[in-house]
């Protein structure tokens, strides 16, 4: 009677666990990769462009999923910029479509490793994946609880060919399809998984990096295999990464250097802020305790709040210094703007025959990163005249814009952190503002 008792336990179990895996299955959707194939055969088949961009609408396009809205919302996907990537690259598409048919190859797979995210945070709410076919520009990101995966991406392989990409593209290309990203596209989907679970990330460079390093951090944990992300490895080994993070980290102008991009760096390794966020979120999750509280945290950090990201970051001990004291060394070695030639900044009679206004650094700029913007008083109050003929001084030590003024009139002109050193250190932003004798 006992055994038997065991064993029906033992079936319930089963049967519950797999019902969850054939709960999550549901929520995997792959119908828009047979329509886009339905649409690339019609679309190949002529060189009439009107013809070419009706059967992208109808056969592709107007039978899309959510998912395909949403990421071609994500990325600005046109139907031109589809029709390019077919007729510009056709050895690469011929070499990816046998891949991206393998979709239902992956749904038991995915299923389960839902199921192992629950595991480790089981507060986890349901979200859905679309595999559909973008024009280049991701292998996966989210849109609120959607997963969308760029299959032409995420699915292609070493015999994926890269030769009709030119350049920089090209090698990037051949690298990336090189690491085999099928092989790994569970453990993408995971991570993406993760981030619909996530807050909204702050627009800095620390927010990204976190929110990135921690999606990684934990699908690594929730499918007990290695980071398929070359920037981890190479960070681990590689200090000077972490150097370069922490005198970078406040720009505010340099997130594709860190980030979704083949920006050119000093490492030739891209996406590295998924390390430096990676290995907060390791540090944090190796010093806890209670490992599952660790992972509720680091997926429900509140990025608009300073104070727990702070703390978070802080207590890794991961840089060299405190987050207040990188600050503040990054402020100390801003350039500033040292003063307007024509007249003190905040006068009260400046002289309405004013032609141009130079305003003067505290050292060289890079001689061609500008901005100039409306202060508090809006458009009115901003000098007429401004667009054309502007021009930098000696050493770029001065920057120089026309203006035509009108008399007893009170201006502002709101100089940009835009303006940056050759290293890229931003300028302290800074507000003139005067008014015109009668």
């Amino acid at each position: 009677m006992k055994n038997t008792f065991l064993i029906t336990i033992l079936i319930f179990t089963l049967f519950g666990c797999d019902k969850k895996v054939e709960d999550s299955k549901q929520n995997i959707i792959t119908s828009d990769i047979t329509n886009f194939w339905k649409a690339y055969d019609k679309i190949t088949s002529t060189q009439d462009s009107i013809l070419q961009y009706k059967y992208l609408d109808s056969l592709y396009l107007k039978n899309g999923t959510v998912g395909l809205k949403g990421i071609r919302q994500a990325r600005n996907y046109t139907p031109q910029d589809y029709i390019n990537s077919i007729n510009n690259y056709p050895k690469f598409w011929n070499s990816v479509r046998k891949n991206t048919l393998k979709t239902e190859m992956y749904v038991s797979e995915l299923g389960e490793g839902i199921e192992k995210m629950r595991k480790i945070y089981p507060e986890l709410k349901a979200a859905r994946i679309y595999f559909t076919i973008g024009a280049l520009r991701t292998n996966g990101t989210t849109i609120d609880s959607l997963v969308l995966i760029g299959s032409e991406l995420a699915m292609s392989d070493k015999n994926t060919i890269a030769s009709e990409f030119q350049g920089d593209l090209g090698k990037g290309r051949r690298k990336y399809f090189d690491s085999k990203p099928i092989d790994n596209l569970v453990l993408l989907n995971i991570h993406e998984y993760v981030h619909t679970q996530q807050n909204e990330q702050v627009d800095n460079l620390l927010s990204y990096t976190l929110r990135e390093g921690i999606a990684e951090f934990v699908s690594v944990i929730a499918m007990e295999v290695p980071s398929a992300t070359p920037a981890i490895n190479y960070g681990k080994q590689n200090d000077k990464v972490k150097k370069k993070f922490e005198e970078e980290v406040f720009y505010g102008n340099n997130i594709h250097h860190w980030l979704w991009s083949d920006f050119p760096n000093e490492f030739k390794t891209r996406d590295l802020g998924y390390y430096i966020g990676y290995a907060i979120a390791e540090i944090n999750y190796n010093k806890a305790k209670d490992k599952q509280s660790a992972i509720k945290e680091m997926i429900e950090l509140d990025y608009t709040n300073e104070t727990q990201i702070e703390d978070f970051v802080n207590r890794t001990n991961f840089f060299s210094k405190p987050l207040d004291k990188l600050y503040q060394i990054f402020e100390n070695k801003r350039p500033t703007v040292v003063k307007v030639k024509q007249f003190k900044n905040k006068a009260q009679n400046v002289s309405p025959k004013t032609k141009e206004i130079t305003i003067e650094f505290s050292q060289s700029l890079n001689g061609h990163n500008t901005s100039v913007d409306f202060g508090n008083l809006g458009q009115d109050a901003f000098p007429k005249g401004t667009l054309n003929g502007r021009y930098w001084g000696k050493d770029n030590t001065s920057w120089t814009i026309p203006v035509k003024l009108e008399p007893n009139k009170k201006y502002q002109i709101f100089i940009t952190n835009n303006f940056r050193t050759e290293e890229g250190v931003p300028l302290k932003p800074f507000l003139i503002e005067f008014k015109t004798s009668k």
